[in-house]
């Protein structure tokens, strides 16, 4: 997918209730399920033993922690959209979670961004992203979020 720049704050305001963007396919590794299992300590089978997950798991194959795949749509926004002005942004909460459908490991996931709502807030503005995560061949989404964003001037 093509970058979008969007290049003020102003120009994002024309935006909400639209599909902003949609970012690259993304392929999740055993590697990175590896070291996402390290990072937080969660290190259930399903997760880090491709054998014992092939053979006893009703996925066949070891699966992406669900927080795994909802911490990618950050990296994800930031690959696909330049956000210019403004100093910075931060993560400001998420309001709503689903994880839908497990993302198996060497499934490529990728995420459609609606800006839902864009509100001021002292020194800048809050986004309130719709995040569609998509498991490629799948109808049934990995995850489905409402994300909330702070960027400021």
């Amino acid at each position: 997918m093509a970058r979008i720049t969007l290049h003020s704050l102003e120009e994002l305001k024309q935006w909400v209730g639209k599909e902003v963007a949609t970012s690259d396919w993304l392929q999740v590794d055993q590697d990175r399920i590896d070291r996402f299992a390290d990072a937080t300590g969660d290190r259930q089978w399903i997760h880090v033993d491709p054998a014992r997950a092939k053979a006893e798991s009703p996925f066949g194959a070891t699966i992406a922690h669900g927080y795994l795949t909802l911490s990618l749509v950050p990296h994800m926004m930031m690959e696909t959209m330049d956000l210019q002005g403004g100093s910075m942004s931060i993560n400001y909460g998420v309001n709503r979670v689903r994880f839908a459908a497990p993302v198996r490991c060497g499934d490529r996931i990728r995420t459609r961004f609606t800006l839902a709502a864009l509100e001021d807030i002292q020194g800048g503005v809050q986004l309130t992203w719709h995040a569609l995560v998509e498991i490629e061949g799948q109808h049934k989404p990995a995850c489905v979020a409402e994300m909330i964003a702070r960027r400021y001037n």
